[in-house]
């Protein structure tokens, strides 16, 4: 293996590290908010999910919306869902199984819809919605 190549995979071993502990962060933050908006009181969603196509699917989660576009949410499971999925006809009759992701502490990294941020910021507004 070339020291190019040992470089390139030292960089994704490192990335991976990075992304591993950043959900671990992000993840303790989903827990309290989650025990927060429990204790508050704010009712669970059934959440839908987009698929690629943009139809609208029922899932098998409830939980909380972070955006606005409705393209993430906050599971009462305390998973993180992005809920744009891969879908054929057939989960329009169906629905889909959401499976969460790790979560990130910035929400919509790299995105280009505008609506990015910190994770915290986007859990408050979610908390102050009611």
């Amino acid at each position: 293996m070339s020291q190019r190549q040992q470089d390139a995979r030292r960089r994704v071993e490192l990335a991976e590290q990075q992304a591993k502990a950043e959900a671990v962060v992000a993840q303790q933050m989903i827990d309290e908010f989650v025990a927060e908006a429990t204790r508050r009181g704010i009712a669970p969603t059934p959440l839908r999910a987009t698929t690629l196509q943009g139809h609208q699917v029922k899932t098998d989660r409830q939980g909380w919306y972070l955006r606005q576009n409705q393209s993430i949410a906050i599971g009462t499971d305390g998973g993180y869902y992005v809920l744009t999925v891969p879908a054929g006809a057939m989960a329009r009759l169906t629905g889909v199984k959401l499976q969460p992701t790790d979560p990130p502490l910035v929400v919509g990294r790299g995105g280009r819809d505008g609506e990015t941020g910190d994770l915290r910021e986007f859990l408050d507004w979610r908390l102050a919605a009611g």
